[in-house]
């Protein structure tokens, strides 16, 4: 199995539970996730150890967070051609956030992606927990 990293941006901290419920998805697959604040996230080599990547933010204006989108164009540069990843946020009204990070990683870093991005206003919200957790086996799945 393979090592994932999901990186979140958040506002209120949703967005970070639902990387963790994702990473633990990645985790009952066998795999191992890290998941991580976009903070954290300094130059192109601290993204390039990984087989899985799985990137998040919450939805702000009908936008992603802007560290958010810093980090997407460092990780233009990181290598991320072919490898797997998985996109999601959470959000108040609109949730445009998690399409435009999934559209970017697919098509610009030309990565191998999940089904689809992941939309959840809250993970305690409408089975959001079971969503997350899915989300990340989804994952995992694509690893082993």
């Amino acid at each position: 199995m393979g090592k994932a990293i999901v990186v979140y941006s958040t506002r209120t901290g949703e967005t970070k539970q639902i990387a963790e419920l994702i990473a633990e998805g990645i985790r009952m697959q066998g795999a191992e996730a890290n998941v991580i604040n976009v903070t954290a996230v300094k130059k192109e080599a601290d993204l390039q150890r990984y087989d899985a990547y799985v990137f998040g933010s919450a939805t702000y204006h009908g936008e992603m967070m802007s560290l958010m989108k810093t980090m997407l164009f460092m990780a233009e540069k990181a290598g991320l051609e072919g490898k797997i990843g998985g996109a999601f946020g959470a959000f108040g009204w609109s949730g445009e956030a998690p399409d435009r990070i999934f559209d970017t990683m697919k098509n610009v870093f030309k990565m191998n992606m999940v089904s689809g991005p992941l939309r959840l206003k809250s993970a305690t919200l409408g089975g959001g927990v079971q969503m997350a957790q899915d989300y990340g086996k989804q994952v995992a799945k694509k690893l082993s």
